[in-house]
């Protein structure tokens, strides 16, 4: 678009290297416009002004964003456009107020008079290529800020989640489920609505229903405020706190408690920094489960990796030292951020609610009703290893109490451990370890229940209630599970376990995976042998078997073959060989997309699964039918998911699951004939937008931008209006935004003023880009094919304007050369039908 941009970087580079030889420039940065171009080389101070520059600008000593600027030698600065807000803290409002204002042009220097948004002064570093602006907040703009401030008179709008599930078979009545998951903002304050409709195959009861969620909630810095009808849990805690008997049923109240939902993830060190020692200068690489997460070059010796970067939270990252190209060493190390929690004055985490169950729109009997409930949990942070954690609640008037430690022993090793008790119920205790060393995980665990589950149902977090196994007396589970890495192809895992009251015995699964390469094709093989206790579907008989599988990647058009081998117990407790192929396919562009076919044998017989998932513009989903080996029988499935957004008076039914908690609708306007954007958020997350109506997933609260780009490797000859946009949302809100693609062509030519002298630093405009012209008076830009028109302006005058004839016009390499183009005041669009020739 600019095509003085090399130049500028050059020149950038240039002025640095003379910076660092020349110490008259060493005081640069207190020095006017002038000045700064005086240190120039002959020649140079003609690519200095009114041409674009790309600089970086800061706001009061905090970024605002990489940007285009023009500088005139009346030292005034106009801003072209935000190239990338970048790790900017600043909200979107405040870099648009700027824009606007910097687009009119600024005088560098000290601001004495009409000074917009409290302007101090600003100054351009030429060694730097920095925009400086100072304003009367500065200081108080000193400290990070430590949540992100919600958006100015909130948002507006709707999202609705629905779900439908459905299952039966021959023998077998229909049965499924249908959910409706809402929100939506008012102002700053989010709505929450959830409805379950259900219906269990071969259930009396035709249809179950029950409104599980229906309030209103507010976030705060640091703590969230709820009031209405919902289902008291552990929002706000770090750690979760387990707890048996009675679940909590939704209750008529209030909530309050703990949360990040506002606060800003700042770049911090790890609690416990990271060292490698390198023989020489080498890079290293941190993965996480797989994924390459951030590099960094090192010197030789000692030294302690940058773990600022690194994402919050807990987890386990492999750390390799590259040394010339060869990786030379590999170790797994901890990453120790607790996100926004390491703050020694502010050590809890906090929820309490209070109101009276009830039941709304339900006609589940066992939903208790009219009692007074309660509750209080809390985290309270002892050291960055040592999490303590209580809770205490009364739920249909059973008193439940709970406690909780999670302690990071050392940097591989860590304990959890549980104790819980419900008046009249029972008393659990849950302990789990960690040990890691090398490349070996140990995990312990053991958990032990005294207990009468008769009246116990489970609450899934899409609102189903199911009921649990019952059972009365002592129960037991212990499990020993160590997992290793042997290289970077083969790997091992092992299983003990031992359990006592609803399963009884000791169980073993021991398994080898390998990673490989078949015939030209990448291939994963898996070898397994077993021994479990017995249950229903072994007649009681102990569960022991082998099992053999190959997966097949075949190409690299979404081909997959796999198959597998092995022996079992039976259903009557013989001995049950199988065996069982499947192929895959996957589909691009297509209303299928993937299809597989399962082919089984077994004792019984022969048996067959076949499944598809499939996308649309308003509804995706998936299904399954299968043939079972034992009888014959015929069972299937469907799935079903669909959204629904309302907002800025627009409204849109799309098959995209909304995740992110807000939402944008995008109309988009086109000539092309066919078109595939992407539409990609910066907080993470995109889209693919095609012409018409679209929406895109954003992430609630965070302030953020959101880029408009062609899909693929090879784009059109066409021009994105805006190319981005900002946005910042509550949850539940949904913005509006109409993007253009227009045609375009590529033109290159050169302003003249009357006397037939090149004109430079004006700005040359169509509806598709813009273009300032040269020293020389040479200017290159997008045009719109359907709207060939330009006009040029001067210090946001306008002097003239251009009609062009792109039919009579040179086409040279599809670059139309236009000529030059004398700019006069009777050069009005109405009356120039081509260009005017002055060569």
């Amino acid at each position: 678009m600019f095509p003085m941009m090399p130049i500028a970087i050059a020149l950038a580079l240039l002025v640095c290297t003379s910076a660092l030889a020349a110490p008259t420039l060493g005081a640069v940065t207190s020095t006017n416009l002038l000045t700064q171009a005086q240190g120039l080389p002959a020649g140079f101070s003609d690519h200095f002004f009114d041409v674009p520059l790309a600089v970086r600008v800061e706001l009061d000593q905090q970024l605002l964003g990489e940007a285009l600027i023009v500088l005139s030698q009346d030292e005034r600065v106009t801003l072209l456009e935000f190239t990338d807000p970048g790790e900017s803290k600043v909200p979107a409002a405040t870099r648009d107020t700027w824009q606007s204002a910097l687009e009119k042009g600024i005088a560098l220097g000290s601001c004495t008079q009409s000074c917009p948004q409290q302007l101090v002064s600003m100054h351009y570093n030429l060694e730097n290529s920095q925009l400086s602006i100072i304003t009367q907040n500065v200081e108080h703009a000193s400290d990070a800020p430590r949540y992100y401030p919600q958006p100015d008179g909130g948002s507006r709008g709707l999202i609705i989640n629905n779900q439908l599930n459905l299952n039966g078979g021959q023998d077998e009545d229909l049965g499924g489920r249908y959910g409706l998951q809402a929100s939506a903002s008012l102002g700053n304050w989010t709505q929450v609505f959830n409805l379950q409709l259900a219906r269990q195959s071969g259930d009396e009861e035709q249809l179950r229903h029950a409104i599980h969620e229906l309030y209103t909630q507010r976030e705060l810095e640091g703590q969230f405020l709820r009031l209405g009808h919902f289902t008291p849990n552990s929002d706000g805690l770090t750690r979760q706190l387990r707890s048996f008997g009675t679940s909590p049923d939704t209750a008529l109240g209030v909530m309050y408690g703990s949360s990040d939902s506002l606060a800003i993830n700042n770049a911090k060190a790890s609690v416990y920094p990271i060292y490698v020692t390198a023989n020489r200068q080498a890079a290293v690489e941190i993965y996480r489960n797989g994924l390459l997460i951030n590099t960094q070059a090192v010197s030789a010796g000692l030294q302690t990796l940058d773990t600022r970067p690194l994402p919050g939270g807990i987890y386990e990252v492999e750390v390799r030292l590259v040394e010339d190209g060869l990786t030379v060493s590999t170790t797994q190390e901890l990453v120790y951020k607790p996100s926004n929690w390491r703050n020694v004055d502010d050590r809890w985490r906090y929820n309490v609610f209070a109101g009276r169950e009830t039941k709304l729109f339900s006609n589940w009997d066992e939903q208790s009703t009219g009692a007074m409930t309660a509750g209080a949990s809390v985290n309270y942070l002892v050291h960055p290893r040592v999490i303590l954690g209580l809770s205490a609640r009364e739920v249909r008037e059973q008193l439940q109490y709970g406690g909780s430690v999670d302690w990071t022993v050392a940097n591989n090793t860590s304990l959890y451990t549980n104790l819980y008790q419900t008046k009249e119920h029972g008393t659990g205790m849950d302990l789990q370890g960690l040990y890691t060393f090398g490349a070996t995980n140990l995990v312990l665990s053991h958990n032990r229940s005294w207990l009468d589950t008769r009246d116990t149902y489970e609450t899934l977090p899409d609102g189903t209630r199911l009921r649990r196994n019952t059972f009365v007396g002592q129960t037991s589970n212990s499990a020993v599970s160590v997992n290793h890495r042997v290289d970077a192809k083969n790997s091992w895992n092992l299983r003990l376990s031992h359990s006592e009251g609803n399963a009884e015995g000791a169980g073993l699964d021991l398994g080898w995976s390998r990673r490989d390469t078949v015939m030209g094709s990448d291939a994963n093989w898996r070898f397994s042998v077993f021994d479990r206790p017995g249950n229903a579907g072994t007649d009681d008989q102990r569960n022991r078997g082998v099992d053999i599988s190959l997966s097949l990647a075949l190409g690299s058009d979404g081909r997959q073959i796999s198959g597998s081998i092995g022996t079992r117990t039976a259903r009557d407790g013989g001995r049950d060989n199988n065996a069982s192929v499947t192929y895959r396919q996957d589909l691009t562009d297509h209303l299928l997309q993937s299809v597989s076919v399962t082919a089984i044998t077994d004792t019984y017989g022969a048996g067959l699964s076949s499944m598809a998932s499939f996308d649309t513009d308003v509804v995706s989903g998936d299904g399954f039918v299968q043939r079972s080996s034992f009888n014959g029988n015929f069972t299937g499935g469907l799935n079903l998911h669909s959204t629904f957004v309302a907002g800025a008076d627009k409204m849109l039914l799309t098959s995209q699951y909304q995740s992110n908690g807000a939402g944008m609708i995008i109309d988009v306007e086109t000539d092309l004939d066919s078109l595939a954007l992407r539409a990609d958020d910066f907080n993470g997350g995109g889209a693919l937008l095609r012409p018409g109506r679209n929406f895109v997933p954003v992430s609630a609260y965070k302030s953020s931008t959101v880029n408009f780009d062609f899909e693929g490797n090879h784009p059109p000859a066409a021009n994105i209006q805006p190319a981005r946009t900002t946005y910042h949302l509550n949850k539940g809100g949904v913005d509006y935004r109409k993007i253009t693609v227009m045609k375009t062509v590529s033109v290159l030519g050169r302003l003249l003023d009357a006397q037939g002298q090149p004109l430079k630093g004006h700005h040359v405009i169509n509806h598709a880009s813009r273009g300032v012209s040269e020293v020389d008076g040479f200017f290159s830009m997008e045009m719109s094919a359907s709207s060939p028109t330009l006009e040029v302006r001067y210090q946001n005058q306008l002097l003239c304007q251009f009609r062009l004839d792109p039919a009579t016009t040179a086409n040279e390499n599809d670059v139309l050369m236009i000529g030059d183009l004398r700019c006069t005041p009777d050069t009005l669009a109405e009356n120039t039908s081509s260009t005017q020739s002055a060569g």
